[in-house]
């Protein structure tokens, strides 16, 4: 399978039409066609339905449209930190965080390195700890802003110096709001918006006193916004960490911490045995100058 013929692939994807790609491509439709036809041959799959106004995708062909995109990704990626030069160096580096004041750590280091190699390129990620860990073992990402505790059998960590605050994200006009702290009892019975991997968080659970099972949980979510719009139109309280949402001035939510108080400590990750790029590599050092290694 060619790299060639996975950016061709795409592109049909992409345009839903052989005529559109391969004007896009510069390749004439009978070439592009041959090719694609190989493709499948090689794959023994089908991967185009074939309509009268538009090509749409089999499964097969969603999952390899997922798969080239990787692949290609990857590619770029390596070429990138191939070609980084020594004395001006140069390169990308690609980090997955989630929603946390904490990335403020990241970016603050990230700028005091490019201040020494402007040439260096970041790029930042955002997903919950499903989405960053993914990336991490396809490669995609150099490393994650992962919140404790971490998989360290899997992953090298180094401890980050700052931390988070769990709580509740609530409507100004809610009686809960009037409260300075929410204990654990004030809980039960309430309808939770929660992160979908919170059940996995044995610090809340400690908190708590029980399983999140005895929770009246409808509603989770991966990114807090779409989360805190729910808040608004008073679909429940979403459980989450503090100071990602800005509840501030005419806002009409309020974050209120639990009590008492659950800070939230993380790492910055990668893969054990990681190869970095010389760019990565400077950047980790920087990184690890106030962490405690794990």
């Amino acid at each position: 399978m060619e790299l060639r013929v996975l950016r061709y692939f795409l592109a049909v994807a992409r345009e839903e039409s052989i005529c559109g790609a391969a004007e896009a491509l510069h390749l004439s439709q009978p070439t592009l066609s041959r090719q694609l036809m190989d493709l499948e041959e090689e794959l023994g799959k089908k991967l185009f339905i074939r309509g009268n106004r538009r090509i749409t995708l089999t499964e097969e062909g969603v999952l390899l449209r997922k798969r080239a995109g990787e692949i290609l990704d990857l590619v770029e990626k390596t070429t990138g930190e191939l070609s980084a030069e020594d004395r001006n160096l140069t390169g990308d580096i690609y980090i997955g965080a989630g929603e946390t004041k904490g990335v403020h750590y990241l970016t603050q280091r990230a700028h005091r390195l490019q201040e020494q190699y402007p040439r260096i390129r970041f790029h930042i990620s955002s997903g919950d700890s499903v989405d960053i860990t993914e990336q991490l073992d396809k490669g995609l990402i150099d490393f994650g802003l992962l919140f404790d505790p971490v998989d360290l059998h899997k992953y090298s960590a180094y401890s980050l110096p700052v931390f988070d605050t769990w709580g509740l994200l609530i409507r100004q006009d809610d009686p809960l709001a009037k409260k300075t702290g929410v204990p654990a009892g004030d809980l039960t019975g309430l309808p939770l918006i929660i992160s979908r991997r919170i059940k996995d968080c044995k610090l809340l659970e400690n908190w708590l006193g029980r399983d999140f099972g005895s929770l009246n949980i409808v509603s989770t979510y991966n990114l807090l916004y779409n989360a805190s719009l729910m808040v608004e139109d008073g679909l429940g309280y979403a459980l989450c960490l503090d100071g990602i949402i800005n509840t501030n001035g005419e806002s009409s939510l309020c974050f209120r911490p639990l009590s008492p108080p659950v800070p939230a400590g993380m790492s910055i990750v990668w893969k054990k045995y990681q190869v970095f790029s010389r760019a990565a590599k400077k950047y980790l050092n920087l990184l690890c100058q106030a962490t405690e290694p794990r």
